[in-house]
């Protein structure tokens, strides 16, 4: 998205903080487990796909302020930096860094799939800093867990899933974005 007026800016921030609140709503779609099932990663993978590496990484951003105040953004309606210092935090954290991942290859992503395969890289990325943050948090809690157990537990899991919401946010951008043309320009 281009920005040239502050009309454009107002669009684009608007935009934004839609995002977030998709993202949110996206976290609050859950289903429990050690590492909650949610469609949190949909959110981070649309944003991206519809505002691009600059403003869907600010909707991220804004989306874990948001829950680091408190507000209940993240999975279960939780928020607060305990959840964000808590075993999961990490993964939470991962968002931001596929958002900066995406953003970092951006202006070279040509086609759908190199779009797709830059944001699933940044999901790899996601659960490698959300696993070492999670087995950093259980062994300071007096838990003893090897990277194996945490990948079974935090990343195998949800692989297949992730995957396929990849899919539905590469399906569900690619008809929305000439709509989205129309209003933020």
């Amino acid at each position: 998205m281009k920005q040239s007026t502050p009309a454009a800016r107002v669009q684009h921030l608007t935009a934004t903080a839609i995002m977030s609140v998709l993202i949110a709503v996206c976290a609050w779609v859950t289903i429990p487990s050690a590492v909650p099932f949610t469609l949190q990663t949909f959110g981070v993978f649309i944003a991206l796909k519809l505002l691009g590496g600059t403003y869907g990484t600010l909707a991220i951003l804004v989306y874990i302020l948001l829950g680091a105040v408190g507000l209940p953004v993240f999975s279960g309606f939780n928020g607060g930096f305990g959840v964000l210092l808590g075993p999961t935090g990490g993964y939470i954290g991962g968002f931001l860094l596929t958002g900066l991942l995406y953003k970092l290859f951006e202006k070279r992503l040509t086609n759908r799939w190199l779009e797709d395969a830059v944001l699933f890289a940044g999901l790899l990325l996601c659960y490698a800093f959300g696993t070492f943050r999670f087995v950093s948090v259980m062994g300071s809690r007096g838990s003893s867990m090897s990277w194996a157990q945490a990948l079974m537990l935090c990343v195998v899991p949800y692989l297949l899933p992730d995957l396929a919401k990849l899919v539905l946010a590469d399906l569900l951008a690619k008809k929305l974005r000439p709509m989205l043309a129309k209003f933020v320009r």
